[in-house]
């Protein structure tokens, strides 16, 4: 799955995540010195927000640019020299362009939020009193938005297009590998399904899940700062009182809540949707067989068969319906419990109504990309058990015993 795509994938992975966190520490502690010191004019301090699509222009976001494009061509250079690999410049390159738009993807929603609060405090000054704000002040932060949504939507379709491209010659390199191996292979059950189906799915969900777990990682790097930075409006939580850094520790909490107890309640699906797979490939074997000769496929093996098959579904329905009523009684929950610690704040009149929806939007980026886990279990459940039956197929190449059907 791995290795026919990636150079060393335990070494790529582990260099990867040691590299970025070197890299992120340094920018954070030394990034805007050496950018001062290169000529970019970086601001010392706090300073407004640019309002439309200048922010992405600024100083702070040129020199990213440039440092971005330096310490992806270095980790590039040591993988292409260290240990050349036919799909290096999908892999390693390809990894590091989906890295950027989706961080760039998620810059364009600070944008968004950074612009929401100065034209909402502009609607509630309009109603609130006559003739305060101009027509053309609205309008003018109408077309702020419009041209980051352009930015936005040209950044969004670039992306998906090239993801597409990046994840099927991911499956190609898995195709082509599984094939050259056919000889040792063609006599597994469900040899094929594995290589035409089950790297199909595979490449589907990564394209899916890979690119929001990216995202959920960027958004986090991207809204923490501004979380904590609105932390600053909030007064007070309802019982507890005043507490550091409400806003992000709430998020926090509330979410690894909900990560645990969805993890908690599903822990049982991922091995039960593998055992799916293997009876409903038994099943579907039998009946294949069945149409070449008259000896196979006799009503009482496809009856104890599919007996298996029905077993299985059954105990799957079974733990989906808890798993089910923990998720979305959690997700509900999720809907207004941002509002239920603002009430103190919002009942002080602490907050004007563009604060608000700045704290909404941020808290719910937040909140949304801690709890990746209980969005997107289910995917993540069939993943696994893709990986597993992929896995137990690979292990015929290396002569290990096949996974047991439990």
């Amino acid at each position: 799955m791995f290795r026919s795509f990636f150079p060393q994938p335990k070494l790529f992975f582990l260099s990867a995540l040691i590299w970025t966190a070197i890299v992120v520490a340094f920018w954070y502690l030394l990034g805007d010195d050496i950018g001062r010191w290169l000529g970019f004019n970086l601001p010392d301090g706090e300073t407004e927000p640019v309002i439309g699509v200048g922010f992405f222009v600024t100083p702070q976001f040129l020199w990213f640019y440039c440092y971005y494009l330096f310490v992806s061509a270095v980790f590039a250079l040591f993988w292409f020299t260290y240990s050349p690999h036919r799909w290096q410049w999908w892999s390693v390159v390809g990894s590091q362009l989906i890295l950027f738009t989706t961080y760039f993807s998620v810059q364009v929603m600070v944008a968004i939020n950074e612009w929401r609060r100065p034209f909402f405090d502009a609607v509630q000054n309009a109603l609130s009193k006559e003739g305060s704000v101009t027509s053309d002040l609205l309008y003018g932060l109408i077309i702020d938005f419009a041209s980051i949504a352009f930015v936005a939507i040209i950044v969004l379709v670039m992306t998906n297009f090239f993801v597409k491209h990046y994840v099927f010659r991911w499956r190609t390199a898995m195709n082509n590998y599984y094939v050259s191996r056919w000889e040792e292979v063609r006599n597994i059950e469900g040899a094929s399904q594995r290589i035409q189906e089950d790297t199909m799915r595979f490449a589907s969900i990564v394209e899916d899940l890979g690119v929001k777990i990216i995202e959920s990682v960027m958004t986090l790097f991207a809204f923490l700062p501004v979380l904590f930075a609105l932390s600053k409006y909030v007064t007070e939580f309802p019982l507890i009182g005043q507490i550091p850094a409400p806003l992000f520790n709430a998020a926090l909490a509330w979410s690894i809540f909900g990560t645990l107890v969805v993890a908690i309640a599903g822990a049982k699906l991922p091995g039960l949707y593998f055992k799916n797979q293997r009876v409903e490939a038994a099943y579907r074997k039998e009946l294949v067989y069945g149409e070449d000769h008259a000896d196979r496929a006799q009503p009482p093996t496809l009856r104890e068969l599919f007996g298996n098959v029905r077993k299985n579904y059954f105990r799957l329905y079974f733990h989906y319906c808890y798993f089910d009523i923990f998720r979305y009684s959690y997700l509900q929950a999720d809907n207004i419990f941002v509002y239920v610690i603002l009430i103190p704040t919002i009942a002080a009149g602490a907050i004007t109504f563009g604060l608000l929806q700045q704290i909404l939007t941020a808290f719910g980026q937040v909140s949304s990309s801690f709890q990746y886990l209980v969005n997107s279990w289910a995917t993540i459940v069939e993943l696994q058990s893709i990986h597993k039956r992929l896995a137990g197929f690979e292990a015929t190449f290396e002569g290990r015993k096949m996974p047991e059907l439990a």
